[in-house]
Order: structure tokens, then sequence, then C-alpha cells
């Protein structure tokens, strides 16, 4: 299926690894350029670099103020355009309501959801008809993951934040949609299983909950992303897109 991806240009954060890169990867294949921003200077050049010639690498903090224009203005002078931006950021720190300091709250706020909020608000003025502004978000959304309190808080704002921009932008023919993640085998999610003293019992226990019994790959991940951005989505705008193998309940 052609995805109408060619020669098209998207900005994807946090992708120097993880769902971010492999989002990256999947819309390069279908004839896409990107420029990809992650916090390290050397590990977004070598991802970059790993992705081939259509794929620019910039260090951006998504708290960074100026991150968004920058951004958008490194597509367009690298490749002439711009069409859409996919917003990924790290997780939060982990750690239940008790625990979690107003440091750690600040700082999620300024990264996962301020810089989230302008990244979008900045590309909403930018975009032309065709355009389009994805969520990388959370499975939390939906429902609270035990041992991530922050994320808790802050994913399920940011998608009611998307959904109002949707309404607002939807006019000028723009569109905006949110991917959930489920248990995809990513550097993150080992990370928070290996919190449990026994990733091995962790991940057999998500496991045997999911009805594929096994964890999504970041390449799965990245394909819907990359349709979920191309012109083959065109009417699909508000929506999230659970990505997580089933473990949703319910319709």
């Amino acid at each position: 299926m052609d995805l109408g991806l060619k020669d098209r240009v998207y900005v994807v954060t946090g992708a120097s690894r993880g769902l971010g890169n492999a989002s990256a990867r999947a819309l390069i294949a279908d004839g896409a350029k990107v420029v990809i921003s992650g916090r390290d200077e050397q590990t977004v050049v070598e991802a970059a670099a790993g992705l081939g010639p259509n794929a620019v690498g910039m260090a951006v903090d998504n708290a960074e103020p100026t991150g968004a224009e920058r951004l958008i203005g490194a597509a367009r002078a690298h490749y002439g355009r711009f069409d859409g931006v996919l917003i990924s950021v790290g997780g939060p720190a982990p750690g239940f309501a008790a625990d979690n300091t107003d440091e750690q709250w600040r700082a999620a706020f300024d990264s996962v959801f301020l810089g989230a909020v302008r990244l979008a608000r900045t590309a909403a003025a930018a975009l032309d008809e065709g355009g389009v502004i994805g969520f990388v978000l959370s499975g939390s959304v939906n429902e609270p993951i035990p041992g991530l309190t922050i994320s808790n808080g802050l994913r399920p704002g940011l998608a009611g934040f998307a959904k109002s921009l949707a309404n607002e932008v939807g006019p000028q023919g723009i569109r905006v949609v949110g991917l959930l993640p489920g248990r995809i085998d990513t550097d993150r999610v080992r990370e928070l299983d290996a919190l449990s003293g026994d990733a091995e019992a962790a991940r057999a226990g998500h496991e045997s909950r999911l009805p594929l019994r096994r964890y999504g790959t970041a390449e799965e991940f990245g394909r819907v992303a990359a349709f979920l951005l191309s012109p083959a989505a065109s009417y699909l705008t508000g929506v999230m897109v659970p990505v997580d193998g089933g473990a949703r309940h319910g319709f």
C-alpha cells in the first residue's frame, strides 16, 4: 500500500532511540524525510546517520522554549517543506504519589506536557492544509499504570489537549492524532520491568495478560505511526489509537 509519504517532511522528537526512532525509520522507509531530535547531540547525530541520507539530527530538549521553531526551521532549511510532527517525549520519573517530589513534577511538566503543547501549537501555526500533528502518549491515558504516577497525571491531560486542538485546527485541514503504546519492547519498558526486582517474572506476568501473549516491537509501533501521519489516514483526526496488543478491554 502506498501511504503517500514520498518527499513529505516530518519532525520527530525523542527519536534517538525507542518509539520515536522506529517511527522515523518507518516514515523514511515509505519515502518521507525527517528531522529527528534528542537531548544528547552525539546520540541524536549518530541516530540520524543510522537512518540514512533522508534524516537530519538536532540536539533539542522539548522543554527548550525555542526548540519548536528551531526544529521546524531545520525541516524547511534542509528539505524545503514541513508536513507534520510526531511529538514523542521521554517518560517522566517513576514513583508513587507519596514519593515523587515537586522538582520531579515540575521537570516532567516542562518537558512532557508544556514542551509538547508548545511544539504542537507552533506546528499548527506553521502547517498548511493536509498537515498532521501526532502525539506519542501512553496507555495511562485510559488506565493508570502502577508506579508511574507522574505519567498518569500528565498523559491524560495531553490527550485532552490533543482532542481540543483537533477541533480547533480541523477546519484548516490539519489533523491531530494520538498513539497509546502499551507493552512495547523498548529500553524504557525494560527499565520499568527491572524496577520490579525480577524483570523476567514481570515480563512473563505482563505477557500472560496480553491477548497476543507477547510484547509488541518498536517496528510494529513505527508502522502504525507512519500510517497515522500519512495522507492514507486523511480522514482520521481527534482519535487516540491504542497500540497495545489488545491490553485495553472494551471498545
